[in-house]
């Protein structure tokens, strides 16, 4: 089975690098962000009305790339969860994630028994369609699998230390954007009590020994984002990155 190089340098303590897609999904897609340089791709589900059936066809094309893709479910349940690891997603970024025990939930819903509840489904998309000993596989896809908590409300800041220490979860993914809501701040991404969240979430992937990701939407941004310690960095996302361009391209053209 394929390992997850991603998953690997985070572990080692390197950066990674990729960005996040919410609407457009051609075919093509992945070959392009592989050719620019993502180490990983981040579908969003949430927000985009992507479906499973395009989602099929997204993981399919990264299978042979090199290209680790990774989901954010439209729904925070086990249904949505188990079936994205079926179709060949190797991580999975769970949005709100708020307590201790919901952390450990979505542990147990990325692994087979006796450590979870995964339903058992081998010969298909994510084991390559290939044959092989069932209790390697098992130990592949839980090696493999990359769990992403997104820390986005108040109250999963204030949690942020407990969940960050629960075995299975590999990282604290920031949503600042969602933040800014929860703390009665909407859109002020740059105030202090975001970056008092940002501080509270690296200390705790620290003393965890877990990494932070983020969504930088500018070089700038991630830039400083990585100086304090954020080591899975996304640029942006695909409709920002083609608006911005096409945007800029034409203001000079017509200026």
């Amino acid at each position: 089975m394929r390992g997850n190089p991603v998953k690997q340098r985070l572990l080692a303590g390197e950066r990674v690098f990729g960005t996040m897609v919410f609407e457009l999904v051609s075919a093509g897609l992945p070959a392009v962000l592989h050719s620019a340089g993502c180490d990983y791709v981040l579908y969003d589900m949430e927000h985009s009305g992507i479906s499973m059936a395009e989602m099929k066809v997204q993981l399919a094309a990264c299978r042979g790339l090199g290209l680790v893709p990774i989901v954010r479910p439209s729904a925070k349940t086990y249904e949505q969860v188990s079936l994205l690891l079926d179709l060949g997603a190797m991580g999975l970024m769970l949005q709100k994630v708020e307590s201790v025990e919901e952390a450990a939930e979505i542990v147990r819903w990325t692994r087979y028994p006796p450590q979870g509840v995964r339903g058992a489904m081998f010969g298909g998309a994510h084991d390559d369609y290939a044959g092989g000993d069932i209790a390697d596989k098992i130990r592949e896809v839980h090696a493999r699998t990359l769990v992403l908590a997104m820390i986005e409300t108040a109250a999963g800041v204030e949690q942020v230390e407990r969940i960050m220490a629960v075995d299975g979860i590999d990282g604290a993914h920031l949503g600042q954007f969602d933040l800014s809501l929860s703390l009665e701040i909407p859109g002020q991404t740059a105030a202090p009590q975001i970056a008092a969240a940002v501080d509270r979430m690296l200390a705790a992937c620290r003393a965890s020994g877990k990494f932070a990701a983020c969504m930088a939407p500018s070089v700038d941004i991630g830039l400083d984002w990585m100086a304090q310690g954020f080591r899975m960095v996304s640029y942006s996302y695909v409709i920002g990155l083609l608006q911005g361009q096409l945007s800029s391209g034409l203001a000079r053209l017509r200026g």
